[in-house]
């Protein structure tokens, strides 16, 4: 991977373990670009294996301190696209519970009835590493009194992780499902894991647009042998 910031910064990482998308090292590396590299920037871009994804930082000038807490970060990534694929007595399996409709891009997305069945989900990880797909996402329609145009939750046993609390990549497949099926190119969506995360987005012309927040959780030092 190799990403610039308006002003010119770069770096470069890896790619022996290269994943096509993933959002939460795209967010974590423009934070780090942003608070410490090239703290006047406001745009990033990454060259990736997915294309050129951006993410542009908006300021939140109203807070004291340095710390960002309330900058939102807004990343533009590619939409996969779905294909409807059968509903299966494996996925009733694995999930617990029978999907209303299932359709699959590089992940597979499960569609549920409501709002409860996503929440209370308690899945089967060894049986979900049999579903097709690279991550296993599971939504329904927000509840009619609810914010939230959609609830959904993301299963990545594949990956060494049971659930992930906050799913960008995986939201590249809710999102465009729920955009077309509501009418809508703005949603609000929730990721309803234990942590929990709000996602503002934006769907259109094949791109989906995530933004939230993000926070320093350490900082370290890596003494190379």
């Amino acid at each position: 991977m190799r990403c610039a910031s308006r002003r010119g910064g770069a770096c470069a990482g890896s790619r022996r373990e290269a994943r096509d998308l993933c959002g939460h090292a795209t967010l974590a590396t423009a934070y780090v670009m942003f608070r410490f590299v090239e703290p006047d920037a406001d745009v990033a871009r990454f060259r990736t294996m997915s294309g050129v994804l951006t993410v542009t930082r908006r300021r939140d000038d109203g807070r004291d301190g340095d710390d960002h807490a309330g900058d939102v970060f807004t990343m533009d990534f590619p939409a996969f696209d779905l294909k409807p694929t059968p509903v299966t007595d494996a996925m009733e399996q694995a999930l617990g519970t029978r999907p209303a409709e299932a359709w699959l891009g590089r992940d597979l997305l499960c569609v549920m009835p409501d709002e409860r069945t996503v929440r209370n989900l308690d899945p089967d990880q060894e049986l979900l590493k049999e579903l097709p797909g690279l991550l296993a996402n599971v939504t329904a329609a927000g509840d009619t009194d609810s914010v939230f145009d959609c609830v959904s939750r993301s299963f990545a046993p594949k990956l060494n992780v049971p659930e992930d609390p906050v799913c960008g990549s995986g939201h590249c497949h809710i999102l465009p499902y729920w955009s077309k099926h509501l009418g809508k190119t703005a949603l609000t969506a929730y990721q309803a894991s234990a942590r929990g995360g709000v996602i503002h987005a934006t769907v259109g012309d094949g791109r989906v647009s995530l933004g939230g927040g993000a926070a320093l959780f350490s900082i370290g030092t890596i003494l190379p042998d």
